[in-house]
């Protein structure tokens, strides 16, 4: 009975009571048994606690762990239940409840996954991501972006994106976006330390399911490779012509002199057949050398693996290098492992070896030293090519295996290069899966190492 004097059945209990003393105070002075008066009114009194006890053990007890339960529920404590079977209609409130929890719990961990998923989507995606609703302010900023800019989330997030949105372009392309109701496109660089980054920046309108404007979203695409690519491919065509125009220019005017001009003198006459002559052995060197790259870089080019002797290799490669050497008056010198042997394309590899050679005698002035050698470390074979020759600038070392890129332009033309020597040593090097390195020092001259796999 100690649940009846319990909150809120103690306001009944006494309420009871009341009414009973009540009651019992009207009907004493019309009843002339006071003791069979105070009887009955203690038997109604306790039947009534009795009654209100039942109630309150098999539905108001019930009914406040039910609320309790839902209560607990409603904060997202999905795991709280509530159980009661003894009565009909409580024991299918238990089961609505526990099932509405169960439901509520899978629903709250397939939207926790999906939330994460897209999360871990969104921050490990290649492009920066910005969402903006349509009152401007931003909701998200993906890693991506971060990355970028050097800030935190929290820089960003909850703040109108005028005010923190730096480029310019990114205020044109949102306010495009709102206006327009369509996907904006536009360009802008950045700059990362002394990098220059390009990126492109699209500006979505995001719609609700009424068709209604709700905000926007900016994606940010990194076009720099794109960029350097287009731009390589711009200076390629430009080299390329301003490569072949040159002896063009020059086979059309001495050919148009010896056509329109009646030469009595023969020496001048062979001169201008010899330029000729050289000039489009160069054309034919280039055009040689181009055809080279574009088969090297073709995605189905195969090597040619054999089994190389590298004595055998520098037999057929030494003696004309000896010959031009004597001619320039360069000490050349070589160092060969014995027995040393590996597996790659022989005639790439002799291309690498010429090439190295021909440019270190080339750009090493009369008097100077070049020196080969050819060595193994565990996994490596090592082609080391070094000069005394004019050397090469800190700065032109990294673009120094770039097409057509020269250091000194008027003396490379002079020495008959191509100036795709070097790029088709690096693409013949990469093809192997080797590496490539230099080291120079101007006037002093330049080391160039060449690391093969032996496999």
């Amino acid at each position: 009975m100690k649940d009846l004097l319990k909150k809120p059945v103690i306001n009944y209990v006494i309420l009871f009571l009341v009414v009973t003393l009540l009651t019992g105070l009207l009907l004493f002075p019309i009843v002339n048994n006071v003791i069979l008066l105070s009887s009955i009114l203690l038997i109604n009194f306790i039947i009534i606690l009795v009654f209100l006890q039942f109630h309150f053990t098999n539905y108001l007890k019930p009914l406040k762990k039910a609320i309790k339960t839902l209560s607990e529920i409603n904060k997202g404590n999905y795991r709280a239940r509530f159980h009661y079977t003894s009565n009909n209609l409580l024991s299918e409130l238990s089961y609505k409840i526990n099932s509405l929890a169960r439901n509520l719990s899978e629903y709250s961990i397939q939207e926790k996954m999906q939330r994460e998923q897209l999360s871990t989507i969104i921050d490990n995606t290649d492009n920066g991501l910005v969402l903006i609703d349509d009152k401007g302010y931003i909701h998200l900023v993906n890693r991506k972006f971060l990355s970028m800019y050097g800030r935190t989330s929290k820089d960003y997030n909850g703040y109108l994106y005028y005010d923190v949105l730096e480029e310019e372009v990114f205020h044109d392309t949102v306010q495009q976006a709102f206006l327009y109701e369509k996907n904006v496109k536009n360009e802008f660089s950045h700059y990362i330390g002394i990098d220059k980054l390009y990126y492109e920046i699209v500006g979505v309108p995001v719609f609700n399911e009424k068709n209604r404007l709700k905000g926007a979203v900016l994606v940010i695409h990194d076009i720099t490779e794109m960029k350097k690519l287009e731009l390589m491919r711009r200076d390629f065509v430009a080299n390329v012509s301003h490569e072949l125009r040159t002896p063009i220019t020059s086979i059309r005017g001495f050919a148009e002199t010896l056509l329109e001009d009646d030469l009595n003198n023969k020496e001048a006459e062979k001169e201008f057949i010899k330029i000729i002559y050289n000039e489009s052995d160069r054309m034919q060197l280039l055009i040689e050398d181009l055809l080279t790259l574009s088969r090297l870089e073709q995605e189905n080019f195969q090597l040619v693996l054999n089994k190389i002797e590298v004595n055998d290799l520098l037999k057929d490669i030494i003696p004309s290098f000896q010959i031009k050497a004597k001619e320039k008056e360069l000490d050349f010198t070589h160092s060969i492992e014995n027995n040393l042997h590996f597996k790659a394309d022989k005639e790439k590899v002799k291309q690498i070896i010429i090439n190295l050679l021909d440019n270190a005698m080339n750009y090493t002035p009369d008097k100077g030293k070049v020196f080969l050698s050819v060595t193994s470390t565990e996994e490596y074979v090592h082609i080391k090519v070094s000069d005394t020759g004019m050397g090469i600038e800190k700065n032109d070392l990294p673009r120094i295996f770039e097409r057509f890129y020269r250091v000194d332009k008027a003396r490379s033309r002079n020495t008959g290069g191509t100036g795709l020597g070097l790029a088709i040593v690096k693409h013949i090097v990469d093809v192997h899966d080797g590496k490539i390195e230099m080291d120079s020092e101007v006037n002093k001259g330049t080391n160039v190492h060449v690391y093969l796999p032996k496999k």
